[in-house]
């Protein structure tokens, strides 16, 4: 099998494997909590974002990853991981939480179906040795923040119930 193929397979069965294990185990729970709670739970998940700058750290990835999807890989994470904490920060002025709330939600959905994007368009899947150390970022990693980040938009989205008197 080429490595594409292996590299296609694997984030297929990524995405498989994230489905499975959310709809079982993180999605009751989420959908139990309130709206409030969901959302800071997927935030604090992705306030590990942070780690994606490992994409521009010489030594990690190999020298040929092309730097067109390194650098806007490594700042979009970055961004949506500060946008995350400051969204965790903020929890207690509702107004400025929700509005860093959806903010990261945005910014860190956009910034990785761009980075499929931008992937596709360096020919990454055709060269995953590239990634080095990073390779497990979009294999295991990012299934489940596309995953979170559509329950995220669920939870947004979905019409509030009314208090109950």
């Amino acid at each position: 099998m080429s490595p594409e193929t292996l590299f296609r397979v694997q984030l297929v069965f990524g995405y498989v494997a994230w489905l499975l294990c959310f709809s079982v185990y993180i999605w009751p729970r989420l959908k139990a909590m309130d709206r409030f709670d969901a959302h800071r739970a997927i935030a604090t998940l992705h306030s590990f974002r942070f780690f994606g700058l490992v994409f521009i750290l010489p030594g990690i990835v190999g020298p040929d990853l092309p730097a067109g999807f390194a650098t806007f890989a490594a700042y979009g994470d970055f961004a949506t991981g500060v946008l995350a904490m400051l969204a965790l920060l903020t929890a207690r002025m509702r107004p400025l939480y929700w509005s860093f709330l959806v903010a990261f939600n945005l910014v860190g959905a956009t910034d990785l179906i761009l980075d499929y994007y931008h992937a596709i368009q360096v020919g990454l899947p055709a060269m995953p040795g590239q990634l080095g150390a990073t390779y497990a970022i979009p294999i295991i990693y990012v299934p489940l923040l596309m995953i979170t980040h559509v329950g995220a938009f669920y939870f947004l989205l979905r019409p509030q119930p009314k208090a109950q008197n």
